[in-house]
């Protein structure tokens, strides 16, 4: 999932300064998951955003909505006419989220109530970890299904640096080295001849190296076209 985290209310509230009429909106998945943008965290953030106006001598309407995902049209269209009657939204979705709210409500005004920082999953209650750093090259069939390039500080491909010391990495001791992670799961898969095959230099260009990324779809795209010929 995308992890995200709630910005700090004083900087939230600098960014809403110029507004007096401002809806923010939630979404019901990834944020949702992780606790940070769902339907109860815009309803608590809205109510302290209110709560803390009124006490600056500065009131303010702030409402909430929550819509299935912000980063697809056909959701957002179901709150077009409560997005054209603010001033400003609050999205705290992903940075798609609130991109995807800019590019269709041109005339929004449009604020990020988050920072988007990561790919991961909940290894504990109330702990995410980065897994996946979405590098468009994945070789997780080599290192046992733990990746390297989200795991590993350096992004090492051939093992793990000088720096690792009892499975531990030198960043942190409390980080365990990804490479031993990975040679003690090819051990356990009967894999280890596979760890000894040495893995190019990284072609870059899948990943931002090579500027914004775009995946088409022909085949779904051809559908859709023909959809919009028949309408």
């Amino acid at each position: 999932m995308i992890v995200a985290e709630q910005k700090p209310l004083d900087e939230i509230k600098e960014m809403l300064s110029p507004y007096d009429k401002v809806l923010v909106m939630g979404c019901g998945t990834c944020v949702t998951v992780c606790f940070s943008g769902g339907t109860k965290e815009a309803s608590v953030l809205a109510s302290m955003l209110r709560m803390s106006a009124r006490l600056d001598g500065a009131p303010k309407q702030v409402d909430e909505v929550t819509v299935q995902r912000q980063c697809e049209w056909e959701y957002l269209d179901t709150v077009k006419d409560q997005v054209a009657a603010y001033d400003a939204v609050l999205s705290l979705g992903c940075g798609i989220g609130v991109q995807a709210i800019a590019e269709h409500f041109k005339a929004t005004h449009v604020l990020p109530g988050q920072n988007t920082a990561f790919l991961g999953l909940p290894t504990e209650q109330g702990v995410w970890e980065e897994r996946c750093a979405a590098c468009g090259d994945c070789i997780l069939d080599v290192t046992g299904g733990i990746c390297p390039i989200a795991r590993c500080a350096k992004q090492l491909l051939n093992g793990p640096c000088g720096g690792s010391q009892a499975g531990e990495c030198e960043i942190d001791p409390d980080v365990p080295c990804v490479w031993q992670l990975i040679w003690e799961r090819a051990t356990e898969l009967g894999q280890v001849e596979r760890l000894l095959e040495v893995q190019p230099a990284k072609d870059w260009k899948t990943s931002r190296d090579g500027g914004p990324r775009k995946i088409v779809r022909e085949d779904l795209r051809q559908v859709s076209l023909d959809l919009d010929e028949h309408l």
